[in-house]
């Protein structure tokens, strides 16, 4: 790790902590690896013209009243909210339901993550499925980088800092960061998980969550890695495919 380099590697490991970043300076990567980001990532993929992010349910439904273009999706604590399209599952996300359409999206995290960072320089959407793409192309920016984990109700997750962790792990290769503490922490999970990440990573609280709701399907997707390449970014109100 080059110290020297001017460009810093951070990790906000909850949106709680965002307020301590002055995020127009970044860069920032979204990541809510169970399940936001991850479905984000593989709707933009399957050809959603656009994803739009809300904060809340509320404007999630104004959508309705602006005509039929829009599928509606919200999710909190796990579940679908009564009288939406779908949730944040991964599989509704195929390229039969969302190729060509605009979906409108809230969840219990990932997209309060995105609120908070909409001052950013950019801000990209993260997850296992674009991995090494995301991480391409953050090397090709001479931007400071903040990774900003959604966690779970503004607490630390284990599987948003673990994922920050791969993403350090593949742009240290070229020692052209300084990192932060929770950065070097995140890195240090991943190599302990690197080896199984299924494994590591089903001790987490919000994966136990998800088996509850028997929804265990959606945590094995969201830990595949690299079966997608699109990279989602935000333009005005709408996440895209970066070009």
């Amino acid at each position: 790790m080059n110290i020297r380099n001017p460009k810093s590697l951070e990790v906000c490991l909850s949106p709680a902590l965002l307020s301590l970043y002055s995020v127009e300076n970044y860069i920032v990567v979204i990541i809510d690896i169970f399940r936001a980001t991850s479905s984000i990532c593989y709707g933009i993929e399957n050809g959603a013209e656009a994803i739009i992010p809300v904060a809340q349910v509320e404007e999630c439904v104004a959508y309705r009243e602006k005509g039929t273009g829009y599928l509606l999706a919200a999710e909190r604590d796990g579940s679908v909210v009564d009288g939406f399209d779908f949730g944040n599952s991964p599989f509704s996300y195929t390229a039969e339901k969302v190729a060509g359409k605009t979906v409108v999206l809230t969840t219990t995290n990932g997209t309060q993550a995105l609120h908070l960072s909409r001052k950013a320089k950019k801000v990209v959407i993260g997850s296992f499925l674009n991995l090494t793409s995301l991480s391409n192309f953050l090397k090709t920016q001479n931007e400071n980088i903040l990774l900003v984990c959604a966690g779970w109700k503004n607490n630390f997750n284990l599987e948003d800092t673990t994922f920050a962790g791969a993403v350090i792990d593949h742009l240290i290769a070229d020692g052209n960061y300084t990192l932060d503490d929770p950065a070097l922490a995140a890195f240090d999970l991943y190599q302990l998980a690197k080896g199984d990440i299924s494994a590591y990573l089903s001790k987490t609280s919000h994966g136990e969550r998800m088996r509850k709701l028997g929804i265990e399907k959606d945590i094995a997707f969201c830990l595949n890695v690299d079966i997608t390449t699109a990279i989602p970014i935000l333009q005005g109100e709408k996440l895209v495919k970066l070009i």
